[in-house]
């Protein structure tokens, strides 16, 4: 085992000892009983989210500056330096354990297929681009492009980066292992990438059973993968124990109907497979609740996108589901910051839910910029929060 620079573990035990300290603060009980009472299906203050946030607008502080040169040292730094800022900025209803966490290093062939894209970029150093993706399948033929991955796992790997975390964090934080989670299982997105996107739409109706048999393989090529996590013990639980998450985001104009049959119908053979499932992202759902309940009889929560007609979606919803609301978040991302007009939605669509009876989280996602003004988070975070509480 490679010896841990002395600056490098002298940075990460202060700030263990600052994840530590936000991991006693009382807050954190506060917030985990939001998060049950939406787990038993309450209605009650939403559970509030913020990810996918633009990290190279935030750091005019300069918090989170990196100061590790080891590569294991400081892709712990980055992260722990990212969850204090989130902590500290634009909390939500976040929480922080006394913990470091070693993912099991798990070795993965993949499906042998990448995308082969052009990117256009408007800010060099964001990573939310724009593509135009070159098409690498076209028939059935192709189909056989698309390989069974191969999964392995890397234990003396894994021990090493526990040895060295329980050395780094000794008296300071908890260490442990864990394996593979509940996975976003969205083929879709795979598949557009390699067909593109308006070839493989006209397909639905010009060559269903090619699409059919396109999807089924894929499917089958995330099932073998599962197997063999399932085989080698490689998951953080058992699989009745784990939630998994999926959409279809290209259906967003896609009758019910199709999006059953070629979406719904081929990705439950894979997400009922999991205790629970979360259905959804971007395409908007507020007229397919009832097709994905049919094929997805352990889902639990769906999303709620910025494009649904709401006053349906509250209707179609109610108290069947957790609502996953996403606020919009070009609300962000003008030259002038409207807070108002924040508070103005959030509002509305809270008074609505309330009036239909939902179990509320809110999603603040897909942030593709905030103009380098961070405290658009903060100031977010605080509206929503005041609207919640108005919310119980």
């Amino acid at each position: 085992m490679s010896a841990i620079p002395q600056n490098d573990r002298d940075v990460l035990r202060q700030l263990g000892r600052e994840i530590a300290e936000a991991a006693a603060d009382p807050i954190n009980e506060t917030r985990r009983a939001v998060g049950r009472a939406v787990g038993r299906m309450e209605q009650g203050k939403p559970l509030i989210r913020i990810y996918q946030e633009p990290w190279n607008e935030l750091n005019g502080s300069g918090e989170l500056d990196c100061h590790c040169e080891d590569a294991f040292c400081r892709g712990i730094e980055v992260g722990m330096r990212q969850q204090l800022f989130k902590w500290r900025h634009y909390p939500g209803d976040m929480t922080i354990g006394v913990v470091s966490v070693q993912p099991y290093c798990i070795r993965d062939t993949g499906f042998g297929i990448s995308e082969d894209v052009d990117v256009a970029r408007t800010d060099d150093s964001n990573s939310v681009v724009s593509r135009h993706f070159h098409i690498q399948i076209k028939d059935e033929a192709d189909i056989a492009k698309i390989k069974k991955p191969v999964v392995s796992h890397d234990a003396a790997r894994t021990q090493e980066g526990y040895q060295k975390r329980c050395e780094i964090f000794d008296g300071i934080l908890q260490v442990r292992t864990s394996g593979v989670g509940g996975p976003w299982f969205a083929p879709w997105d795979y598949i557009v990438r390699w067909t593109g996107v308006q070839e493989i739409l006209m397909d639905l109706v010009l060559r269903p059973d090619y699409v059919h048999k396109l999807v089924a393989h894929l499917v089958d090529c995330w099932s073998h993968r599962l197997d063999q996590l399932v085989e080698q013990d490689l998951l953080a639980a058992p699989l009745d124990q784990l939630e998994v998450s999926g959409a279809a985001q290209i259906f967003s104009e896609v009758s019910p109907e199709m999006h059953g049959e070629f979406a719904l119908q081929h990705e439950a053979k894979f997400m009922t497979r999991y205790g629970r499932c979360y259905y959804g992202c971007c395409e908007p759902l507020h007229d397919k609740v009832d097709v994905c309940a049919e094929y997805l009889p352990n889902m639990y929560k769906i999303s709620m996108s910025p494009w649904v007609d709401f006053e349906k979606a509250v209707a179609n919803v109610g108290s069947r589901f957790v609502f996953a609301w996403k606020p919009n978040p070009a609300f962000l991302a003008p030259d002038r910051w409207d807070p108002e007009l924040v508070r103005k939605d959030i509002r509305e669509k809270l008074q609505m839910a309330s009036a239909g009876g939902c179990v509320m989280e809110i999603h603040l996602k897909d942030i593709s910029t905030v103009r380098y003004e961070p405290q658009r988070l903060t100031e977010w975070n605080q509206i929503a929060q005041e609207c919640a509480e108005e919310y119980v």
